[in-house]
């Protein structure tokens, strides 16, 4: 009985070492992992940049960000209206937080708060920004 138990305990043992082993290599970034941070908008209406307050960006910890959004020929947007959401692809859920858009800087800067990252790995933040050209999204890939 006590060789079953052991054989059992063995065998669930591999298959956790076996689960973490292929988490850890399916987990890394894909290679090919554009991570500039500016870019075109998907529908081409904007140019929107991120800028972290501080680097490295650490994590676990709350901080903001500055958004840059111009016209496609490089004119500030003013007053636009921007959604932020994003997420870990590799493990199929959302920012541990909220993040929001709490000042209107000018010359189309804009202050993002409440960014947090729980864990390391790949991390896309998404906005949508709406403004007079219409609505458009931008994906950001971010690594830590």
């Amino acid at each position: 009985m006590r060789r079953g138990f052991l054989i059992a305990g063995v065998v669930a043992l591999a298959a956790i070492v076996a689960v973490f082993v292929y988490m850890r290599l399916a987990m890394t970034p894909p290679a090919e992992l554009d991570v500039s941070r500016s870019r075109a908008t998907a529908g081409g209406l904007y140019n929107v940049a991120i800028s972290p307050e501080s680097e490295p960006i650490q994590q676990n910890a709350l901080h903001g960000w500055t958004v840059t959004v111009t016209t496609r020929d490089g004119q500030p947007v003013s007053d636009a209206q921007i959604s932020v959401d994003g997420g870990m692809p590799q493990h199929g859920h959302g920012l541990p937080t909220s993040p929001q858009i709490t000042d209107n800087l000018g010359d189309g800067r804009y202050r993002l708060e409440g960014v947090r990252f729980n864990m390391s790995g790949w991390w896309v933040l998404r906005f949508s920004v709406t403004a007079p050209a219409g609505t458009d999204t931008v994906e950001f890939n971010l690594t830590l």
